[in-house]
């Protein structure tokens, strides 16, 4: 039986205003996900009906005033039914972004691209006027430096050079639904699209990114501080999320002058952490060590391609969750933070004072007692075995595939 979360409301500095009633009934895909619950749960304390659209249950009880649709995205006419009357669709449902999910190229592709496809076109038949996607500051960054970029200074990253799948789509997806913005409706009139660009959410629900952490610090993996100790990155609490987002539907009316239409925002908490700072209540909490070994990026970089190399090698016979992947070394090494004076300007937005500490107590409360590692050291031993077969077997080709790669990081250096 699964175990649910205690709920936690967490409170800012300052006192938090009601939030205000934007939509009649608002459709929220991947609301099943802590973000999306927690943007349903809003919605309905102010007076919408809220569908919340998922292929799964959500952690937590579902509050008056929000509905379950068990369903695939994918899924046309399901997705066409639930739409009915709907004035607004948060389209945050997607695939790929950890775990062995990053592996599915395909399904990633399929969600991802065909899913927001779907999306878009029942707005257009069920004559749905606002749709504001959920997208990630993926879209503009996949490794290189970004200080205070903004909406206008930041390109689109090249869809080619993305590193990982989850991103790519994204990107694609993001700028479907931008292109979407002004398409006529079939009953008449005009659908309004916007994107929010958020960085990794964090709150006392959080179900991705918290336990990882934990379990990757409770495995030693983060005892290696990896490339410069000064990288920056931004976080958004889900609360600020949340309030982003009904902002900008209310931002996508005519009483506000469609502001936010056929715009990209990005959304954070309007500061830049570095990584290993910001998780220090973690470590305490945990009993560990913080990262003292200091190791550089490029060999980080080619011992995640060899073990891409070994998990395509396996993949036939056994599916392994990648330790690490280059998306994640990107986002650990490199700075890449942005400002939101675009959104505190169009949408208002003014993110509240939220403090990781309070999540990790909440975490450290709730989460389930320590899992004993024996086995998964067993399999890391015998990943490590399989790893040097392949490589006794594979020697010349694999040498060849590595002086290829450090040609390329070299070029990049240089």
């Amino acid at each position: 039986m699964e175990k649910k979360s205690k709920r936690a409301e967490q409170k800012p500095a300052a006192s938090k205003p009601t939030l205000k009633k934007v939509s009649v009934k608002s459709v929220i895909t991947g609301g099943a996900g802590h973000f999306g619950f927690t943007l349903g749960r809003a919605l309905a304390k102010a007076g919408t009906n809220v569908i919340i659209y998922d292929i799964k249950k959500p952690l937590w009880p579902i509050p008056q005033g929000v509905v379950l649709v068990k369903a695939d995205i994918r899924h046309y006419n399901k997705f066409y039914k639930a739409c009915e009357g709907a004035d607004c669709v948060i389209h945050a449902a997607a695939y790929g972004i950890t775990g062995t999910e990053q592996l599915h190229r395909r399904q990633i592709q399929s969600v991802n691209i065909r899913g927001t496809g779907i999306v878009i076109e029942v707005c257009k038949r069920r004559n749905v006027p606002r749709l504001i996607y959920t997208s990630t500051v993926n879209v503009v960054f996949s490794g290189q430096t970004i200080l205070d970029g903004d909406e206008d200074s930041v390109p689109y990253f090249p869809l080619d050079e993305h590193v990982n799948e989850y991103s790519r789509t994204k990107s694609i997806a993001e700028q479907m639904v931008l292109a979407a913005n002004g398409s006529l409706l079939a009953g008449g009139g005009k659908l309004y699209t916007c994107a929010l660009r958020s960085p990794g959410i964090y709150g006392p629900e959080e179900q991705r990114h918290m336990p990882r952490l934990a379990l990757s610090i409770e495995r030693g993996l983060f005892s290696f501080r990896i490339g410069s100790s000064e990288a920056l990155m931004n976080w958004v609490h889900v609360k600020n999320l949340v309030q982003a987002h009904v902002l900008a539907a209310d931002a996508l009316t005519p009483e506000k002058r469609y502001i936010a239409a056929g715009q990209a925002y990005f959304i954070n908490d309007g500061e830049k952490v570095n990584l290993y700072e910001w998780l220090s209540p973690l470590f305490e909490k945990l009993g560990a060590r913080k990262p003292w070994i200091r190791v550089p990026v490029f060999l980080v970089h080619l011992s995640v391609i060899l073990m891409d190399y070994v998990h395509m090698v396996l993949s036939p016979f056994v599916e392994l969750t990648p330790l690490m992947t280059l998306y994640e070394v990107h986002h650990i090494s490199c700075t890449h933070t942005f400002k939101i004076d675009k959104a505190r300007k169009q949408l208002g937005y003014t993110p509240k004072k939220y403090t990781f500490a309070d999540c990790v107590e909440h975490f450290m409360e709730t989460r389930p007692h320590t899992r004993n590692f024996f086995v998964l050291k067993l399999c890391l031993c015998m990943l490590l075995f399989v790893s040097l077969l392949v490589l006794s077997v594979k020697y010349q080709e694999i040498v060849n595939f590595l002086r290829e790669r450090w040609a390329q990081c070299r070029e990049l250096v240089e």
